[in-house]
């Protein structure tokens, strides 16, 4: 599994593409700048099968229904954010996108849930619910990989104050990431990669957490 990262949107969303084997590639959140992600599929001849979101807000997903138009991926969507997919006022469109900009709202697309396997070629991605930012926020394991979201960042975590947001759930999914045996990389929404046992020791918001 080989992964590479673009900052797309105006909130500088981490837009991961992971190649999975024989050209294809899995793409984990697009908030916008859809031409920026199909011009390096393009430069590097990659066949983008799958897109997974770990929520639905508008700055993770902005950029999802054009890449879909162009390249035909399948969408995937936990059950509980699925209504932002079109809906600006519920997505937090109407607060994030500029003067010059217009969501184009995703209509076709899968939901999932907890514990949900998404497999392309060697590669198998689980779902994992970890509501607190919205509540169907998630983290997508493989292997010794976590993609976080706006779940768990480098020495911080996810807005609580949105719609949906709820403090009392945040603190248990991290509480859950905590308890994971074992380290993991951590590849979040935004801002730079860590890992997992550097966060239990050094996070405020993860390392008193029983």
């Amino acid at each position: 599994m080989e992964i590479d990262t673009l900052q797309l949107g105006s909130l500088g969303v981490n837009c991961y593409i992971i190649r999975t084997g024989n050209d294809n590639c899995i793409v984990i959140d697009i908030g916008g700048e859809s031409e920026k992600l199909l011009q390096y599929l393009k430069e590097y001849n990659l066949n983008l099968k799958k897109i997974i979101l770990t929520h639905g807000h508008c700055d993770h997903i902005a950029g999802v229904a054009d890449v879909q138009e162009a390249t035909g991926a399948e969408v995937y969507i936990h059950e509980a954010d699925a209504d932002m997919m079109t809906d600006v006022q519920k997505n937090l469109g109407y607060w994030i996108l500029m003067e010059n900009e217009t969501f184009k709202p995703i209509t076709k697309y899968t939901t999932i849930k907890e514990g949900d396997i998404i497999s392309q070629d060697n590669c198998n991605f689980k779902i994992l619910n970890t509501p607190g930012h919205t509540p169907g926020s998630i983290c997508i394991l493989c292997d010794r990989t976590i993609f976080t979201g706006d779940t768990l960042f480098y020495l911080s975590r996810g807005r609580t104050d949105f719609p949906g947001g709820s403090d009392r759930q945040m603190l248990e999914s991290l509480r859950r990431l905590k308890h994971l045996d074992g380290d993991y990389f951590i590849y979040p929404g935004h801002n730079m990669m860590s890992q997992l046992q550097f966060e239990r020791e050094n996070n405020p918001c993860m390392k008193g957490i029983k």
